[in-house]
């Protein structure tokens, strides 16, 4: 019995090796998939809270500066360069806006809706790719 547990443990050792090995390209695979899923859904979902919040300065500014948070969450972790830089660029735009007054609201959902559909279209380009 012994001697089968003496050829099974390299076996093993050598199947757990190839394994963590491919972990890392798997890895990429999944957070590029899951940066491709959710960058989008972030957009949308801002796209939405700023067309419902022109009448409140302070709620937008707030949404904006979540969004770009989250998006740079996903820049963190995709694995795409061109998603990474794509999605960096556009937190930090989100980021720099200041939303202050109507006005400022009115510029801002114009300014979102303008800047996420470039982004989208690098995001489809990216994830297609």
């Amino acid at each position: 019995m012994r001697l089968h547990k003496s050829r099974f443990v390299p076996l093993a050792l050598f199947a757990i090796g190839v394994f963590a090995a491919g972990c890392g390209e798997v890895n990429q695979t999944i957070d590029k998939a899951q940066a491709c899923l959710e960058a989008p859904k972030i957009v949308s979902e801002l796209g939405a809270q700023v067309a419902k919040l022109t009448n409140d300065p302070q709620a937008m500014d707030k949404a904006l500066d979540d969004a770009a948070t989250k998006l740079n969450d996903v820049a963190d972790k995709a694995a795409n360069t061109t998603l990474k830089e794509a999605t960096n660029d556009l937190a930090n735009t989100l980021s720099g806006i200041n939303v202050n007054n109507a006005n400022d609201a009115v510029d801002a959902a114009q300014k979102v809706a303008t800047d996420s559909a470039a982004y989208l279209e690098k995001v489809t380009k990216a994830c297609t790719g």
